[in-house]
């Protein structure tokens, strides 16, 4: 078969599939002019290392790259798949070719699928220096990756692809025609559904290709594409109305308080497709803005929560968010910090640059020292009940603000009458002098 009609035959991502550094797309934290990859790639001398992101992001064919660079012989195990033979096979192999003066490049897919003795055997081959070992996962290598193999691998974070990058992608299948025209509301869909995954878009791209010779359509319109990709689509649109909605859904029925609703459209979210982690990250936001000090707990259980999902995953993982909903859902509500923080924003972005009272400037030096930075500070921890009653820590001339207004619900009950407390040994402080 002719080499045209064989790349014709390839999946859509290998022929699309980067063949040099310069036509990745996205990474450019780690693959840009003078980043830590392209340091990697550009110093002759590979580095063992873990390629940690979410699905479609280009762990893969960065690791094929570099045995590429350094033209090394690329294996590459699956860790779902794989065990303890391929592990042996690729030591041989590596074997055979450092005897013919070549390095190697073994790669791991899904590393954190293998157990702690599956990892272990890679140890003494990476410390002898038969092999380069990349591990690539999706979970946090901190809770997935034996501390061990760890400590020899830098660890690179592959970030999910933006909106630009993605429609880069698309293009380039355009370019090649590998896919017929298609509208730009088709487009932004397609890009929307992928969310940052470059494998789900070309995979998904693929689909409608052979659907369109099939059918014998000519341009992909958003109506056609609806047609053929069917309820996976429609269910959960990323960049459209339906999603916004049903996250506003979600946040205001925490915000009033009610668990059943709030269970109701997180798990609506989850069903039509929704990234668990952004489930996680709404929820972190909730517990700041809608909760505040009220319940200062609330917001240490949303960490908590996330941190839980990144431990298990779906489906385990989900189960500590859906807690996280119902605490949310039940505990005091304050926006009283949330307001007080855009007060403060708004007062500062009007106001001039006031300078730091002499009494609270820092004073390293015996020069700051005679020119009084510092004189006269009152240490709190030295003062009746630690508090320096009358004392001011504002900027001079300016008014006691009031940004803060705790309200009488939850732990602010206490914050308020502690702080009229302190206001009114102020007051009594200042009313003497």
């Amino acid at each position: 078969m002719p080499r045209e009609q064989a790349a014709l035959h390839q999946p859509l991502p290998e022929r699309l599939r980067p063949k040099i550094l310069g036509e990745v797309i996205g990474q450019q934290h780690l693959l840009g002019e003078d980043m830590p990859l392209r340091i990697a790639f550009e110093s002759g001398q590979p580095h063992s290392c873990i390629l940690w992101g979410p699905p479609g992001t280009g762990k893969t064919t960065i690791a094929r790259l570099m045995a590429d660079a350094f033209g090394a012989q690329f294996i590459s195990i699956s860790a779902v798949l794989g065990g303890v033979k391929d592990i042996r096979e690729a030591v041989e192999l590596a074997q055979v070719a450092l005897g013919q003066g070549k390095r190697t490049i073994v790669f791991v897919d899904e590393v954190h699928r293998f157990n702690k003795s599956q990892q272990d055997a890679f140890l003494p081959h990476v410390e002898s220096g038969l092999f380069t070992f990349i591990g690539a996962t999706t979970e946090n290598p901190s809770f997935e990756v034996n501390s061990a193999l760890l400590s020899r691998a830098a660890v690179y974070v592959l970030q999910s692809l933006s909106e630009d990058d993605l429609k880069l992608i698309v293009q380039r299948a355009l370019d090649i025609q590998a896919v017929p025209a298609m509208d730009d509301a088709a487009r932004d869909r397609l890009i929307a559904y992928a969310d940052g995954d470059a494998r789900r878009l070309l995979n998904t791209l693929e689909t409608l290709a052979v659907a369109a010779t099939q059918q014998k359509q000519e341009r992909i319109t958003d109506d056609w594409l609806l047609k053929v990709l069917g309820e996976r689509m429609r269910r959960y649109d990323k960049g459209g109305e339906q999603f916004y909605d049903t996250i506003s859904a979600l946040h205001k029925s925490v915000r009033g308080s009610d668990p059943d609703a709030s269970l109701y459209w997180f798990v609506r979210m989850l069903d039509g497709g929704a990234d668990p982690r952004y489930m996680a990250r709404r929820l972190v936001r909730m517990a700041s803005e809608d909760i505040g000090l009220a319940d200062p707990r609330a917001l240490r259980l949303a960490l908590d929560a996330a941190e839980v999902y990144e431990r298990l995953g779906s489906p385990e993982g989900e189960l500590a968010l859906a807690e996280c909903v119902v605490y949310l859902a039940v505990a005091p509500k304050s926006n009283a910090v949330y307001k007080a923080y855009n007060e403060a924003k708004a007062y500062i972005k009007k106001d001039g640059t006031r300078p730091v009272p002499m009494h609270l400037r820092n004073a390293p030096t015996q020069l700051m020292k005679e020119l009084d930075y510092g004189k006269n500070y009152r240490y709190a921890h030295d003062e009746e009940g630690a508090f320096a009653a009358g004392e001011s820590y504002l900027p001079e001339g300016m008014a006691e603000p009031g940004f803060y207004r705790p309200v009488e619900r939850g732990l602010e009950i206490k914050i308020a009458e502690k702080m009229r407390t302190l206001r009114a040994l102020n007051e009594k402080s200042r009313n003497k002098h």
